[in-house]
């Protein structure tokens, strides 16, 4: 009697361990987006939670990933490093397997050495500065973004070479991401003997009045600007500049060609340079990406969508390649499995950089940014 008890016992236990594993393989996968979704830079935020969700539902309404439905978690981190901390935390408790994110670089920094501690991989459309893959700290995080290096330099190369100005004013707005690329820009122009940097400046953001930086900036006969930072300072800067008819030639990075400046700048935004992603327009995922952006919210995608797209679909391809969500085998198959976006045919090297995808110069023309060929 007891022989047999006993292997009832060991039976229902047997059974117990396969319904657990079984409802252990059926649970969800959890995929993060963080970055700003309010405050003053929502709109470069905001693009890639609606890439997600149109993703997560496709995938989902295809029999998910792996067999396992898709759960999408969204956190705001409002572009700031010590809220990025905390959205951080909670995605860690969460237990994600993916974040796409974080958008801005300060806040992608303060949150990354938290995922790599948690076997975490971040991916980010739109975070730029160098250091975050060629510092070797962050062995979890990719990007389908190029870094500020190889903006500043096409800035740089496009403002002595084709915009012919030999005194620059080189201004930043003290963060990660702007500063980080003034700094690149004022090397590389220091490094050149056609140009000289007259103004090395750096602004508060948020502030109201830039008179005092004006002033600076027409004091040192600076023939053009090269500005790195966000929309909500360029577009005070170049409005006061125009209005006090300073019109030289003001060239921006992809943090200013949005179409949020646009609108807050207005007629002054005209005829401003501003570096981005490579126009993918013809692409047909792009077509087709750019397509179910207005079927589903009525209206073109915004700054970084594109982006956006390209690292989810490199996600989700990783985990079907890896054909689980361990860390060490998704990251494994993002750098070395090809997949098609809407950047075009892209994997990451060892740093975490997309092959192949670079920037390019636009200008706004006509109340549009347009890509100089």
């Amino acid at each position: 009697m007891k022989k047999i008890l006993f292997i009832s016992l060991i039976v229902a236990l047997s059974m117990m361990t396969i319904v657990s594993c079984a409802k252990k393989e059926a649970a969800v996968i959890k995929i993060a987006v963080a970055g700003p979704h309010s405050g003053d830079l929502a709109s470069y935020g905001l693009p890639t939670v609606k890439a997600a969700e149109i993703l997560v539902e496709k995938i989902n309404a295809d029999g998910g990933l792996l067999g396992r439905q898709v759960e999408l978690i969204i956190e705001d981190d409002v572009c700031k490093p010590e809220v990025a901390t905390n959205t951080a935390a909670k995605l860690v408790g969460e237990e994600v397997v993916a974040v796409i994110g974080h958008i801005c670089s300060g806040a992608t920094k303060a949150a990354m050495g938290i995922y790599n501690d948690s076997n975490i991989l971040a991916i980010s459309p739109s975070a730029t500065n160098p250091g975050l893959t060629q510092s070797g700290d962050y062995p979890n995080f990719f990007r389908t973004i190029a870094p500020d290096d190889a903006q500043a330099a096409l800035e740089v190369d496009f403002t002595l070479g084709t915009l012919g100005a030999s005194k620059i004013a080189v201004l930043h707005d003290k963060g990660d991401y702007g500063k980080g690329l003034a700094d690149f820009a004022k090397a590389y122009i220091e490094a050149d003997s056609r140009a000289e940097v007259v103004l090395y400046e750096g602004v508060t953001p948020g502030a109201v009045d830039y008179t005092a930086v004006i002033n600076k900036i027409k004091n040192s006969g600076a023939e053009a600007i090269i500005f790195g930072g966000y929309h909500p300072e360029a577009s005070k800067i170049v409005s006061q500049m125009k209005k006090r008819a300073m019109d030289i030639p003001f060239v921006s990075d992809d943090g200013v060609k949005d179409q949020t400046f646009i609108k807050v700048a207005g007629e002054y935004a005209e005829g401003v340079y501003a570096s981005g992603p490579m126009d993918t327009a013809t692409n047909p995922l792009t077509i087709l990406a750019t397509k179910e952006h207005q079927d589903k919210y009525g209206e073109d995608p915004g700054a970084f969508y594109l982006n956006a797209y390209a690292a989810i679909l490199a996600v989700f391809n990783a985990i079907e390649v890896a054909g689980s969500t361990d860390y060490e085998a998704v990251t494994n198959a993002l750098r070395s499995s090809y997949v098609e976006t809407t950047l075009g045919k892209i994997k990451f090297d060892s740093k975490g950089d997309a092959e192949g995808v670079g920037f390019s110069m636009y200008q706004v023309q006509n109340g549009t940014y347009v890509e100089l060929k």
